[in-house]
């Protein structure tokens, strides 16, 4: 019996000091682990994109649904239930690969199906009345996606992941939309220069020049003939026409003159006296009207000047008193024909402009027949794409600088988390 037990320790020790199987061993005991660590990777690359799509689809619904209670006076059921369905679609856009944010995307088909994501958001709206002359409205919407996880991951124990969003948006019924805005314009001596188009008022114009001449005695004749030409608007004749386009945008919005404040100043080599903010826009059209052109190029003490006034407390409180609004619109439009004689300008007007764009203004800039530095220039001051106008000739001018007033004074929508 005790030989028996012996042996069987000894079986038993030359088992466990056997190392020939180890390997075997490690590997079943790391390789699920190393499994589940390359599933874990991949999904939270998906995680990723499917949250972006969950909150790009979250943040349409809401502004569309806001920009309805403001335009089309829906009630708030129906906001929350366009909302609801708008963001349900989105969001299938992307899952499907359709013309979503994911464009072609290789997101899996989650759980709950896309299309019943309007069931499982939740919203609220909110209604506050801002003046006597109109409401604001607040669409908050949250939803949530089960993302199926991979077979690698779901070693782990985690068959799906839930992602969650929330988009919050604001729009307002004022069709007077408090604002105050300041134009930057170029007056140098470029601007002088004709444009390709015609003066419609007058299309021809009479030019004088000398045409004296030696009779057949040899005696000079001292002589000053006429001819008629095509007239073409100058460049600055051009700026005053779009102004007062600008301003008629304004001014039909605000024919009471309490909603609108706006301030001019031009440069060419350094910046020319500015107007002050005051009520309407007479002074400040007067002021362009009344623009000559000539000497060199220079934006950025213009720029620095129009961004300390537009977003002085002054403005607020003139706003506030007068018509109760406490966050009026704050827009600078800023134009030129050429190039900075220097490059450390450009870096200083952008500098400006990036400033501006963080406090909150709405920078709109006109590139009006410039050259590549000039476009480039306004084309980085602008606030986004869409407040960038590049225009070839004086008719685009005209109608950039009415597109502009038309964008100031249209109620307002925005993002607000």
């Amino acid at each position: 019996m005790m030989t028996r037990t012996k042996r069987q320790q000894t079986l038993f020790a030359r088992l466990l000091g056997d190392r020939g199987g180890n390997f075997g061993m490690m590997t079943a005991i790391i390789l699920p682990v190393a499994l589940a660590t390359a599933g874990i990777a991949m999904d939270l690359n998906k995680m990723v994109q499917i949250r972006a799509a969950l909150q790009d689809s979250a943040d349409a619904a809401t502004l569309a649904a806001a920009s309805a209670l403001a335009s089309k006076g829906i009630t708030d059921d129906q906001a929350l239930e366009l909302a609801k369905t708008f963001m349900a679609a989105e969001f299938n856009n992307v899952i499907n690969g359709g013309k979503g944010a994911g464009g072609d995307s290789e997101i899996p088909a989650g759980e709950d199906d896309p299309d019943a994501i309007d069931k499982t958001a939740i919203g609220s709206v909110e209604r506050n009345t801002t003046t006597a002359s109109g409401k604001t409205f607040d669409v908050t919407l949250s939803g949530y996606y089960n993302m199926p996880t991979n077979g690698l991951t779901s070693v782990l124990g985690w068959d799906k992941v839930k992602l969650s969003v929330t988009s919050t948006a604001q729009s307002t019924t004022e069709s007077k939309n408090a604002l105050s805005m300041f134009l930057v314009l170029d007056r140098s001596g470029s601007m002088a220069e004709s444009t390709s188009t015609v003066n419609a008022a007058q299309p021809e114009k009479t030019v004088s020049y000398d045409c004296s001449y030696y009779n057949n005695k040899g005696k000079y004749v001292s002589k000053t003939c006429t001819r008629q030409e095509t007239n073409y608007y100058t460049k600055i004749e051009a700026l005053k026409l779009a102004a007062a386009n600008l301003t008629k945008q304004l001014d039909s919005a605000d024919t009471e003159k309490k909603y609108v404040r706006t301030a001019a100043v031009s440069y060419n080599s350094a910046m020319q006296t500015p107007t002050a903010f005051e009520w309407g826009t007479t002074k400040a059209l007067a002021y362009v009207q009344a623009l000559p052109a000539s000497g060199n190029t220079d934006s950025s003490a213009a720029m620095a000047r129009a961004y300390t006034d537009v977003t002085a407390a002054s403005e607020v409180t003139a706003h506030k008193n007068k018509n109760g609004q406490k966050n009026p619109g704050k827009f600078i439009v800023f134009m030129t024909d050429g190039d900075n004689n220097q490059t450390s300008a450009d870096t200083k007007t952008k500098a400006t402009c990036a400033s501006a764009k963080t406090a909150g203004v709405e920078v709109f800039t006109v590139a009006f027949m410039a050259p590549t530095r000039g476009q480039k220039l306004l084309s980085e001051c602008a606030t986004d794409t869409s407040h960038y106008y590049d225009a070839s000739n004086a008719a685009e001018l005209v109608a950039a600088f009415k597109e502009i007033g038309e964008k100031a004074t249209q109620a307002s929508t925005r993002l607000t988390n």
